[in-house]
């Protein structure tokens, strides 16, 4: 039997389990650089993920935001009806996936000259410290109750 440790096994981090899945998820997701992409800071609290998506067209992508996950997807059916002497340009398809942070909002997307540009948003959330309250216990009843 083997054991695993992880940045999560600390005691201190409680609920973490998730978080580690899609850690796990996106190790065996493997490297795959296709389609490229850009990732840009706009201002403090925007993110803009550009993929060069060039031979797509709307119809044949898909972005979809499920969770912490943005999930980015392009099919590319070949013509049956059309005869190549040369062919450079496959047509293939790609998944991309990308992690969220909590508070990370999906704004929009846009196809613009093969490029497709996904607009993020960070939400700063309000406070939502809550003072706790501490019981005192009666030690008679205690006691008893063993």
């Amino acid at each position: 039997m083997t054991t695993r440790l992880s940045l999560f096994d600390n005691p201190l981090f409680l609920g973490f389990d998730d978080f580690e899945k899609t850690i796990d998820r996106l190790r065996k997701s493997g490297a795959d650089g296709y389609p490229p992409y850009n990732i840009e800071q706009i201002g403090n609290n925007g993110l803009c993920i550009t993929l060069a998506v060039a031979g797509f067209s709307m119809g044949e992508l898909d972005v979809e935001a499920d969770k912490n996950q943005l999930t980015v997807r392009g099919k590319q059916l070949d013509d049956e009806q059309r005869i190549y002497l040369h062919r450079g340009i496959a047509a293939r398809q790609f998944q991309k996936s990308f992690v969220l942070a909590d508070g990370i909002e999906v704004r929009g997307a846009n196809l613009d000259n093969g490029l497709l540009h996904i607009s993020l948003e960070r939400i700063i959330p309000e406070s939502s410290a809550v003072k706790i309250k501490i019981n005192k216990v009666d030690k008679k009843n205690l006691i008893n109750q063993n």
